[in-house]
Formats: structure tokens, sequence, C-alpha cells
């Protein structure tokens, strides 16, 4: 078992490009996706990783 773990976790995955890619489809049908402009382009590519913020939540009033 430990042979097979050490070789799992010495393939690390390479870095991924921080890109969104909104729904989008290329021709109308009947659906409720926007319709991609000529020239968009497929992905948006953005200079960092999303920051995550956590709100404390709030108690009601009784």
């Amino acid at each position: 078992m430990p042979r097979v773990h050490a070789e799992i976790t010495s393939k690390i995955n390479p870095r991924r490009r921080h890109r969104t890619c909104p729904r989008a489809v290329k021709r109308a049908r009947h659906n409720q996706y926007r319709i991609k402009k000529p020239g968009e382009p497929a992905s948006v590519r953005h200079a960092g990783p999303p920051t995550v913020r956590l709100y404390p939540i709030q108690p009601r009033a009784a």
C-alpha cells in the first residue's frame, strides 16, 4: 500500500490557468443560454485565482 500511495502522489497535476467559460451557444436554438457573438473568445482569462470570502451569519432578532 505505501508503494501505491507514493506512486499516486508522485504524479502531481500541472498548474491550471485561471479562466472561466461562461455558458454560450454558437447557434440559437430553443434554450436559455445566450448566443456567442462573432469574435468573442470562448473563455475569459483572469490574473489570479478567485478569492473566497466567508461572512459571519448575523443572528435574527426574535
